[in-house]
């Protein structure tokens, strides 16, 4: 006699080619650390832009200059770029941006403005 096989039930040899990974039993908790560096590179530029608004305020306060506008007006939209590019994640260029800028804001202040 010929035995009928039920087409529902799977093979034993099949079931076991067939293997669902599981899930991992312990979730991650917190930010990655990628997350963390994104998240201070977007905290330092947005001190350093809060920084150079009130030093701009008070540069403008002893004298009305365009180069003193000018200066820290780029400082300012290179912290808002800074912030920008770690929000999408390129925080190394961010962070090379932001020492630069610094660094030129700070030579433009001591050499030319004064």
């Amino acid at each position: 006699m010929s035995t009928i096989h039920d087409m529902s039930t799977p093979d034993r040899t099949e079931s076991a080619t067939h293997h669902t990974p599981e899930p991992d039993p312990t979730p991650h908790e917190g930010p990655t650390p990628a997350a963390r560096a994104r998240r201070a590179r977007m905290a330092a530029a947005s001190l350093l832009m809060a920084a150079a608004a009130v030093v701009l305020a008070l540069r403008l306060a002893s004298r009305s200059s365009v180069l003193v506008v000018g200066v820290y007006g780029l400082l300012l939209i290179l912290c808002g770029l800074v912030i920008e590019l770690s929000r999408r994640g390129r925080t190394r260029l961010g962070t090379w941006l932001l020492a630069a800028g610094l660094v030129a804001a700070l030579l433009m202040d001591g050499v030319v403005l004064s």
